[in-house]
């Protein structure tokens, strides 16, 4: 589904990524995990189209096509969503109205028909149960005043209604406690299937312990420098990230389930 090859971006001048290659088959979930700096967010902002990263070489294919080449927009209607590490306020947006306006318009794009009222409150009813939403959130505008864990439940939302081909989602265990985490790992559980495919940015196992992924890769200096299974995820939470961006250092030993 995703193949990411040598990529480079640079933000203001400032090359982040140098020469990243990653591939997300179709079907599985694929953890990007690493220190602060190493270029996580870099990798999901580029993804998603975002201003004002710069792709300076290397190449993005999303179901064979040209991602670097589509708008923001064309991504999003293709099926690329984005979950932020701090999901904006939108004020004045109210929230049901937010939601029924990004699906339509998707199912539009898709040559499908719309969801009349009816529909659409069945379906968001029973998307919102899977992330033990609070009815009232949804009169109210996106995200105002809602707390972190709200924030981060709206946005998982978000994603279970426009049930996307690729999910890439930032830092989305930032900030929230054991039981919000457990909410939110089972609304991404829940949209697994073999032609969907998530890239989960963490920094640490947390997360990694509700929802387990098929493949985890080490994001150091802005390469991918170790790649492994799910276990690579518990030997980083003991051994750290120390020496990962120096390619000529074995930071910790690596077992035979976690190399390639």
């Amino acid at each position: 589904m995703l193949v990411v090859d040598d990529l480079h971006a640079s933000i203001g001048g400032t090359e982040v990524l140098h020469g990243l290659t990653l591939e997300v088959p179709d079907g599985e979930v694929h953890a990007v995990m690493g220190p602060n700096g190493s270029g996580k967010s870099t990798l999901a902002y580029v993804l998603a189209g975002r201003d004002p990263y710069q792709v300076t070489a290397g190449r993005v294919l999303y179901d064979g096509a040209d991602l670097l080449a589509m708008t923001p927009e064309e991504r999003a209607a293709a099926g690329v969503f984005l979950g932020f590490q701090h999901p904006v306020e939108i004020p004045g947006v109210p929230t049901m109205y937010f939601l029924r306006t990004a699906l339509n318009a998707q199912r539009r794009s898709r040559g499908e028909e719309e969801l009349g009222p009816v529909e659409f409150l069945a379906l968001v009813d029973a998307k919102r149960r899977l992330v033990d939403m609070d009815r009232t959130l949804l009169d109210r505008a996106v995200n105002d005043g809602f707390s972190g864990g709200e924030r981060k439940r709206n946005e998982i939302l978000q994603m279970l209604m426009l049930e996307p081909r690729l999910a890439v989602l930032d830092e989305t265990d930032s900030g929230l406690d054991i039981d919000a985490l457990r909410v939110i790992a089972a609304g991404v559980s829940s949209l697994r299937a073999p032609n969907r495919s998530a890239v989960l940015i963490t920094h640490h196992q947390r997360l990694l312990e509700h929802l387990i992924p098929d493949r985890v890769h080490v994001l150091a200096g802005g390469r991918i420098v170790r790649s492994g299974g799910a276990d690579l995820a518990a030997e980083l939470e003991a051994h750290g990230y120390a020496g990962l961006d120096d390619p000529g250092v074995e930071a910790f030993p690596v077992s035979t389930a976690t190399a390639r």
